[in-house]
């Protein structure tokens, strides 16, 4: 199975896109036939969806937040006793001020009314909600619980922001210090020595080496920053490239895994992402192997997500998933341990989130860790190179006064 980016025009005229796993592109374009759709385009996806919010298309206009504000609200309203038809009525009123969540649950009221289930009413908003999501919910339908799972899915999905707020909001104080570690490199190396290049060019006198090496510096940045900008544009262009096709992007995966601190962080955002998604899915009711097809697709970090999808194959030859997993010597040991305790006690689903709140706790351990060291790094570089800039034209003046006398 791949995953594929499909656009497609549905039975009311509209354009649709979204993204979908199938065996091949001709398997995909016929089941979206059957289901009365016409295929314009189906390619293989670049990127993947995260938490069903796809990374690009016209169609998806709804934020996270939107898609936690709308599952926290209903839970609480079905909670209360009221029917689902009256529960989104109800949410159309509270949404006034959110006009693509308030339409789209106009949508889903309509097909809930004309006998969809919730599931069923979301699948058709294509391209928002992911396979996890609408699992949860059939399950949910199904158990006749779909409150409490509801409830669940708010729960994971406010986890979820947590986590990626909580790597967000540390990097945002390294990168200021970059920034502005580099700017005062520039305004020094631009503005600051040619000021004394006049200076030292009428000394006639060669100046110290170290004070020619920051003079030629600050020549060729007035000359040729454009360059730099270049270099910047191409950089970030190649990247791009590289990161876009899955063959490449799974060798940069595997480089970010082996980094020191960083390959720690991402492992344990994973392996915290991982355990959640597949605890909160076995715990609602979804088999094993469903469930796991569902996990890689919130895995953003292909070596990981090809981990998981070996395991699926050695969980239908009836392996163990601990033994799977811990095959592979890609994630830590004591998650491992943890899920083969789970299986041996018959408490899966519970060890699954245990080491889910382990390994957020251990990001936030990590990205402390590196911070600890990102900081004072950056702060020590900045003085040195600045300090030797400085340096270099004392000496250089030093060397004009000399000459005077």
């Amino acid at each position: 199975m791949a995953l594929f980016k499909y656009k497609v025009i549905n039975s009311s005229g509209e354009t649709e896109e979204a993204i979908r796993d199938a065996a091949d592109q001709q398997s995909l374009i016929t089941a979206l036939q059957v289901e009365g759709y016409i295929p314009i385009s189906v390619t293989p996806a670049t990127a993947k969806s995260f938490l069903g919010l796809s990374l690009g298309g016209k169609q998806n206009k709804l934020s996270q937040k939107d898609i936690g504000f709308f599952t926290d609200e209903l839970a609480t309203l079905l909670d209360s006793g009221l029917p689902l038809d009256k529960s989104l009525t109800v949410l159309i009123d509270l949404t006034d001020d959110r006009a693509d969540l308030s339409k789209l649950i106009g949508k889903v009221l309509e097909r809930v009314k004309g006998g969809s289930s919730l599931a069923d009413a979301l699948e058709k908003q294509t391209g928002i909600f992911s396979r996890f999501y609408l699992n949860m919910l059939r399950a949910g339908e199904a158990g006749g619980n779909l409150g409490e799972v509801l409830t669940r899915l708010s729960e994971y999905l406010e986890r979820t922001r947590e986590l990626r707020e909580t790597v967000s909001t540390a990097l945002i104080y390294p990168a200021i210090l970059l920034v502005m570690s580099v700017a005062s490199l520039l305004v020094m190396l631009t503005f600051v020595v040619p000021q004394f290049t006049e200076m030292f060019e009428s000394a006639g006198k060669a100046l110290p080496v170290s004070t020619q090496i920051v003079v030629g510096l600050a020549e060729w940045l007035q000359s040729y920053w454009w360059a730099l900008i270049l270099a910047v544009l191409l950089i970030t262009s190649y990247m791009r490239y590289q990161m876009a096709d899955p063959v490449r992007k799974k060798i940069w995966d595997g480089r970010f895994l082996k980094l020191p601190l960083v390959g720690t962080i991402i492992l344990h955002k994973e392996t915290a992402n991982i355990s959640r998604t597949l605890g909160t899915l076995l715990g609602n009711g979804v088999s094993i192997i469903s469930a796991m097809v569902i996990v890689r697709e919130t895995v953003d970090n292909l070596v990981l997500a090809e981990a998981i999808q070996d395991t699926e194959e050695q969980l239908k030859q009836g392996k163990h998933m601990s033994d799977a997993l811990h095959d592979k010597g890609i994630f830590p040991k004591m998650a491992m341990q943890m899920i083969k305790m789970g299986e041996e006690t018959g408490r899966l689903e519970e060890m699954l989130l245990r080491v889910a709140t382990i390994y957020d706790k251990q990001l936030r351990v990590s990205i402390a860790r590196m911070l600890a060291l990102l900081e004072p790094a950056l702060i020590i570089t900045l003085g040195l190179m600045i300090a030797g800039i400085i340096v270099s034209i004392l000496l250089a003046i030093l060397s004009v006064n000399d000459l005077a006398f």
